[in-house]
């Protein structure tokens, strides 16, 4: 069937300074508005690997909402189960600074209650058809719960994408019901309560293998930007995987993008290592485009197989 993704659909409003960027002042620059939120990004990524991903998740009745729903269909994201409410499309405002990366940014979340009400009348039929499930780890609680619950029930792995940390550790006993997580250096820090702000990619690693055994968490990866990630299994096997050297246009999107490629390579056979690899190609591929063009791939071209 595809992989089955659980979350929001925000939009996204960004601001870019035009000359160098003052913290604290006034800086001319450019607004641009487009589709985004966590899974949103992650479904198309998905599908931008020439996958059809279904997507669960809602937007309001606005035109942005249908064209949400337009552009995933372009995609090839099946939204037959994307339905329409009031408040149910999140917003995002950012602001960059000339390297690329955020410096600044507010989040309106959605209202998804309504979830609920899908996932009891057709959560067993989907998910049970499903290669894998991802779901936001901070979406509404217990729409987390049923999620979690009918993919113990029906025995699949669950991948747990997070996109507001300080919400994703105070579910710290439904993290280790996933099959991976997926953050950056920062939230890893929230999220064990350390400073890892100085640690090299060595250091990392060695930390994340005793970590995850403490947390008992099964597995885990650390983007950890310019000088790659870092990956670790509760069974012992860690490992370091390597960044692409590059100059950035725009660094949004490129953790969706490496947790999408994490997900596709896991779900369909790859070591956690070889899925980092897969995840670091499609970063970059996010890094180093222009707004509003997404590159297409195969899945041959990342050794993925797909028996239907």
């Amino acid at each position: 069937m595809g992989i089955l993704v659980v979350g929001s659909v925000f939009v996204d409003i960004k601001g870019y300074p035009l000359e160098n960027y003052i913290a604290g002042g006034r800086n001319v620059g450019r607004v641009i508005q487009t589709h985004g939120g966590v899974c949103r990004n992650v479904v198309e990524d998905i599908a931008n690997v020439g996958l059809r991903p279904i997507f669960l998740s809602a937007v309001d009745h606005t035109a942005m909402g249908t064209e949400v729903l337009r552009h995933l269909q372009r995609s090839d994201v099946v939204t037959d189960y994307v339905f329409r409410a009031p408040d149910a499309l999140g917003t995002w405002l950012a602001v960059f600074d000339n390297s690329g990366d955020v410096v600044a940014s507010i989040s309106k979340r959605p209202d998804l209650s309504a979830l609920l009400d899908l996932l009891t009348s057709q959560g067993d039929l989907l998910v049970s058809a499903a290669d894998s499930v991802v779901v936001e780890i901070d979406i509404d609680l217990p729409v987390l719960r049923m999620v979690l619950a009918l993919a113990k029930k029906h025995r699949k792995a669950v991948y747990g994408v997070v996109s507001i940390m300080s919400l994703a550790m105070e579910r710290r006993e439904l993290l280790q019901q996933t099959a991976c997580i997926v953050c950056n250096r920062q939230e890893a820090g929230m999220l064990f309560s350390d400073d890892f702000s100085s640690a090299s990619p060595e250091e990392m690693r060695i930390l994340l293998s005793d970590k995850l055994i403490r947390a008992n968490i099964p597995r885990m990866v650390i983007t950890l930007g310019a000088d790659g990630a870092v990956w670790a299994e509760r069974d012992g096997d860690s490992g370091i995987c390597p960044s692409t050297r590059l100059v950035p246009i725009d660094t949004t999107g490129a953790g969706d993008a490496f947790f999408s490629g994490v997900t596709i390579g896991l779900t369909y056979g790859k070591s956690l290592k070889e899925a980092c690899e897969i995840g670091t190609r499609l970063a970059v591929s996010v890094i180093l485009t222009k707004e509003s063009v997404c590159p297409r791939f195969r899945p041959e071209e990342f050794g993925i197989v797909i028996n239907n």
